[in-house]
């Protein structure tokens, strides 16, 4: 499997941490595209040439990107279940805690954000450790929904999220997360759609002063699925973690793009994606955008995407970014790799009796062993790793 590192680590040099309350919006999505914006009209329609749509196929959005998309009565159904001491809510457009977290960064988000009536948000109250995860269940009716989610959690809280998206609809949403400080945060966003749905949405996450964020990014199902998780941070000592897992079928478009933007001292984020992919026309692609700002000393961050093509006909474009704007960092780096199986494994498992279809498996299921271990929900767990084996089966069947 060839592999493209790009590794500098530059020692930190002394730096006083300054006291930041809240993060300033950053002034790009990613460093060849429009400014964020709330309002719509500040986003020309793509026409697939533009740098944050090249890789996307505009004819099979069925009009999310061109405003031609209407919501319907049947479009989603989302219910949500929490544990004892988890606030629930459902609330307008003027409720102040919607948006804080991002603004939208391309046309699609930003026509979630402008059509949405309802919001959803979930509040963990500070200091509130929870044993049982919250879980949100969106289930697709077949129709057309744009939606908005807030995740908020105070000072010290810690909670679990498990987001799991089933069944057929055509939707664009956006998701904030809201850390206080020292609030640690796990989500586990499953899209495990029906084979013609459409979903493209852009997470938020706005992590506290030495607050933890951990993201784990499922994605099987769909027809099209276009994801953009950011990150950014409201004071010093914040952790991300974003992970991702992906198996791409037959004739599926499945793209995550990913932004990290170090505007705060002495931050850290580690991402890591892998994907499995087979049959013909399955794509799919991975943009994975680290900026470090010339504020953001003693930056410790490293990102990485590796890709094992199953099957001749699928495509896949991985395009790790790394822009430094200081050299008082602790560390940073990237790394991407796309091949067919080893041999050499496949080799060693044979030669010791096991069947070339058994080896493959488990070479696969090694391949994402590490990143469903993140998950620590163990029913998801599950669910996940007999996902897998059922796509494996399918691939000889």
């Amino acid at each position: 499997m060839a592999e493209a590192q790009n590794n500098p680590v530059i020692p930190a040099g002394s730096t006083t941490a300054g006291s930041i309350a809240v993060a300033a919006e950053s002034t790009v999505a990613t460093r060849m595209s429009a400014p964020p914006s709330f309002d719509v009209a500040d986003f020309p329609v793509p026409h697939g040439r533009e740098e944050e749509w090249r890789f996307t196929p505009l004819e099979r959005l069925r009009g999310l990107h061109d405003g031609t998309a209407a919501a319907t009565s049947e479009g989603v159904k989302v219910v949500v279940e929490a544990p004892e001491g988890v606030i629930v809510e459902t609330v307008g457009r003027d409720d102040a805690r919607l948006g804080r977290a991002g603004t939208p960064v391309d046309r699609v988000a930003a026509q979630a954000y402008s059509a949405f009536e309802k919001a959803s948000v979930v509040t963990v109250p500070k200091e509130t450790v929870l044993t049982e995860p919250v879980r949100i269940a969106v289930h697709g009716q077949g129709g057309v929904a744009y939606g908005h989610q807030v995740i908020e959690l105070g000072a010290f809280a810690e909670a679990v999220v498990v987001i799991d998206h089933t069944g057929d609809a055509v939707l664009a949403a956006g998701v904030d997360y809201l850390l206080g400080d020292g609030a640690k945060l796990t989500v586990v966003s499953v899209q495990d759609w029906d084979d013609r749905a459409v979903h493209a949405a852009q997470h938020n996450a706005l992590v506290g002063r030495d607050a933890s964020f951990k993201s784990i990014v499922v994605t099987f199902g769909g027809d099209v699925v276009r994801l953009h998780p950011r990150v950014t941070y409201a004071g010093p000592g914040g952790e991300a973690e974003l992970y991702g897992l992906y198996f791409t079928d037959r004739g599926q478009h499945q793209e995550h793009r990913l932004f990290v933007d170090h505007n705060t001292p002495h931050c850290k984020s580690n991402v890591a994606y892998k994907g499995a992919l087979q049959g013909d026309d399955a794509h799919a692609v991975w943009i994975g955008d680290v900026l470090i700002e010339a504020a953001a000393e003693g930056t410790d961050t490293y990102e990485m995407n590796r890709n094992l093509v199953l099957t001749d006909g699928a495509r896949v474009d991985s395009v790790p970014n790394l822009e430094i704007e200081t050299g008082e960092i602790t560390g940073a780096g990237h790394a991407s790799a796309t091949g067919r199986f080893d041999d050499e494994q496949l080799f060693y498992l044979m030669a010791r009796g096991i069947p070339e279809h058994e080896a493959r498996r488990l070479v696969v299921r090694g391949f994402f062993a590490e990143l469903v271990q993140q998950i620590g929900v163990q029913d998801i767990e599950e669910r996940l790793l007999t996902k897998i084996e059922e796509e494996l089966e399918a691939s000889v069947a």
